[in-house]
């Protein structure tokens, strides 16, 4: 069982799969124009919605940033066949492999960008990552419903099985020669990103096709994993859609 909290995560799934939604509890002391329309999109999905209170809620979702709504919901069965996306997707796979992103806000925000940049799936290592919590269903506002996120044990192995399935694996590393700008981005391929401070683990860079930096022109010296993830990801989905305009 899934717990959603927020309009945006919950409305997600009422959107795209209101049969799996069992129930919806509600601030029932908000009169607001943004809670009476989130009440009718229920109604509409014909979920169940009991009224609760600010305690109820805050058990439920487990602390107190469900903005009053809080859904109980089955889980959610997407493709979590790596190497099937890659072959269903072909020539425009875009896949984002995150390396051991453990702050959950982190990985919501990653997942939110690679929703809207087109990314067919995330990859995370099963240790030292934040896996789909509350917490990241909530930053994601829906893309963690939308996005398959596929965990895997061994990130270099599958680095490796990628590359052989025709995937080109670009890791960003403040380090690198190579600009950002200066790469082709279209065709199969994966972004790879490292964690907070730490940036890319040693074997996952050295698996790696190629190595960029994202050119910076102000004092501070790394961007935010969430924001260096926005930046590459459309940077490949300006050249794969706009770059001819």
């Amino acid at each position: 069982m899934a717990i959603l909290y927020g309009f945006h995560a919950v409305s997600a799934r009422l959107k795209q799969n209101p049969a799996s939604v069992e129930e919806v509890l509600y601030d029932q002391t908000r009169k607001d124009k943004r809670m009476q329309q989130f009440v009718d999109k229920a109604h509409s999905a014909g979920v169940k919605l009991t009224p609760a209170d600010a305690d109820r809620l805050e058990k439920a979702a487990g602390h107190r940033q469900h903005q009053g709504v809080v859904a109980f919901a089955k889980a959610v069965q997407k493709s979590t066949d790596l190497f099937e996306i890659i072959e269903t997707n072909g020539a425009d796979t875009l896949i984002l492999v995150l390396d051991g992103v453990t702050d959950p806000h982190n990985l919501g925000a990653c997942l939110r960008s690679a929703d809207a940049a087109g990314v067919h799936a995330v990859v995370l290592p099963k240790d030292k990552s934040v896996g789909i919590t509350p917490v990241v269903s909530k930053v994601a506002c829906g893309a963690a419903e939308t996005v398959p996120v596929i965990t895997v044990t061994n990130l270099a192995r599958t680095l490796g099985e990628m590359q052989e399935a025709g995937v080109w694996c670009v890791g960003a590393a403040g380090e690198a020669d190579k600009s950002l700008f200066q790469m082709k981005l279209t065709g199969p391929l994966a972004w790879v990103m490292g964690a907070e401070g730490d940036g890319l683990r040693r074997l996952t860079k050295e698996k790696c096709d190629e190595l960029i930096h994202i050119p910076m022109v102000g004092s501070v010296e790394s961007l935010n994993v969430s924001v260096a993830t926005s930046v590459c990801l459309f940077e490949s989905l300006r050249q794969r859609q706009f770059s001819a305009l």
